[in-house]
């Protein structure tokens, strides 16, 4: 799953990730962030993951990177809201959406390995359905943009704003990771921007239909992915090139 193979690249990138962390610190604006960008890689290099819970991130990228490839998680497990999140983010944003898509289809996942994988094995559910395409997906940039928050989850409290990704061999950009949640609602709605309506209905971490529940006042914004099963993270943004 490792993107960057070539040693000289690879030095390169750790390089440049290294730099920009240096340039920017710890709570640079998402702009200028994303202007550190557009000046040392490529529109073309660059990829933006979004979960389409909004479209703050791909839009703030696009503004600068026109035309960036933005990759969707297609699990085959998406509630009706964020699908049509995703095709609005695909109408209105000078962006190319890219639904990227697991080995398996759901049918042919439960005839795999048993129905409801995900209440049984939801890392194992997550892996072959996020991780792995994802992974795959990447193999063809140097560089990526997340929308992980550190307000989110006590696993996200250390996010830095530009890293090198050990697992996928390329730059990791977490622009808006010193946002709250009332920033990015209040970015959103003063620029118009295309969000899933599952947001205004209890929902401000929204994942997989089966593995979301909406979340009670006063609980952690992602209280509701993966409830009751004792799992916080898909295994994304914190699993390493060495260890699951």
């Amino acid at each position: 799953m490792t993107a960057t193979t070539d040693p000289q690249t690879d030095q390169q990138l750790r390089a440049l990730a290294a730099a920009g962390a240096e340039e920017l610190g710890w709570d640079a604006p998402a702009e200028q962030i994303i202007g550190w960008v557009a000046r040392n890689v490529a529109t073309a290099d660059v990829a933006v993951a979004c979960s389409m819970a909004d479209a703050v991130l791909p839009a703030l990228v696009a503004e600068q990177l026109p035309g960036v490839d933005v990759l969707f998680l297609e699990t085959g497990y998406h509630f009706s809201e964020t699908i049509a999140a995703r095709d609005e983010v695909a109408r209105r944003l000078d962006v190319n959406v890219v639904d990227v898509t697991p080995r398996l289809t759901v049918a042919e996942q439960d005839v795999e390995h048993g129905k409801d994988l995900f209440s049984r094995d939801p890392a194992a559910c997550c892996r072959m359905r996020k991780m792995e395409p994802l992974g795959e997906a990447l193999s063809g940039y140097r560089l990526w943009f997340t929308g992980v928050r550190r307000d989110e989850a006590p696993t996200r409290v250390d996010t830095p704003l530009i890293t090198f990704d050990e697992l996928h061999g390329l730059i990791k950009v977490n622009p808006v990771a010193p946002w709250t949640f009332d920033d990015l609602v209040d970015h959103s709605n003063r620029h118009d921007l295309p969000v899933n309506l599952l947001l205004q209905n209890g929902y401000p971490s929204i994942g997989c239909r089966p593995c979301t529940r909406p979340v009670a006042a006063g609980e952690d914004p992602r209280a509701g992915r993966w409830a009751g099963s004792g799992k916080v993270e898909c295994g994304i943004h914190t699993t390493t090139a060495t260890g699951a």
